[in-house]
């Protein structure tokens, strides 16, 4: 059960945040930095990210009992906004809004480019949110299976930071198509993912 929780928990985040897919992005909104703060504001977007979405697993339980949702009604919810995210890697929309988001940030002080737009909304987004409230309502205030999902979220995290530190690299290695190409695959498994919770949570209410 932990391996498997974890393993799902690893999957669903990596891919909802999509740590190589964003390396064009974050070769964009930091166009004519130094190494030295180029590496400053991934450490700084990586961190801020993490901090969302660690704060996010701590409190979805308390936040499920507050507004008085219950977990089928949100895997539902969770899972169609995964699937509109998954919509929109398959069909290019994500990375044109990404692109435009680059621009924004563009325009905006160089310091403040860790927060937005890279850890906010590109990293720590609707979609690596909802998922993060998903997978906490599963661990139902298990300590292991909580403190899994913390691990998972730092090593998400953690990824976001080597692909950034590597970004001229990757964009090199994997070229425009390959970016395309690697997010309409991952756009397919995120929508295998997606339909998983909607299905959880139409069973969980109609049980057999």
């Amino acid at each position: 059960m932990p391996q498997d929780f974890a393993i799902s928990a690893l999957l669903t985040l990596f891919v909802v945040v999509d740590p190589i897919g964003l390396t064009p992005t974050f070769l964009a909104v930091t166009e004519g930095f130094s190494r030295t703060a180029r590496h400053g504001t991934a450490l700084r977007a990586s961190l801020i990210a993490g901090a969302i979405l660690v704060g996010t697993a701590l409190i979805g339980d308390w936040l499920f009992r507050t507004l008085g949702i219950s977990l089928p009604a949100f895997r539902i919810a969770g899972g169609l906004l995964l699937f509109a995210i998954a919509f929109e890697m398959l069909f290019g929309v994500r990375m044109r809004l990404e692109g435009r988001a680059a621009e924004e940030a563009a325009e905006e002080n160089a310091r403040d480019v860790a927060a937005f737009p890279l850890a906010i909304p590109l990293m720590a987004g609707p979609g690596a949110i909802t998922a993060t409230v998903l997978l906490a309502g599963r661990a139902h205030g298990n300590l292991m299976l909580t403190g899994l999902l913390l691990g998972v979220v730092a090593l998400v995290s953690a990824s976001c930071f080597v692909a950034f530190i590597f970004a001229d690299r990757i964009g090199r290695l994997i070229g425009k198509t390959g970016n395309i190409v690697l997010s309409r695959l991952l756009g397919v498994l995120l929508a295998g993912l997606a339909v998983q919770f909607v299905i959880g949570g139409v069973r969980a209410f109609f049980p057999a």
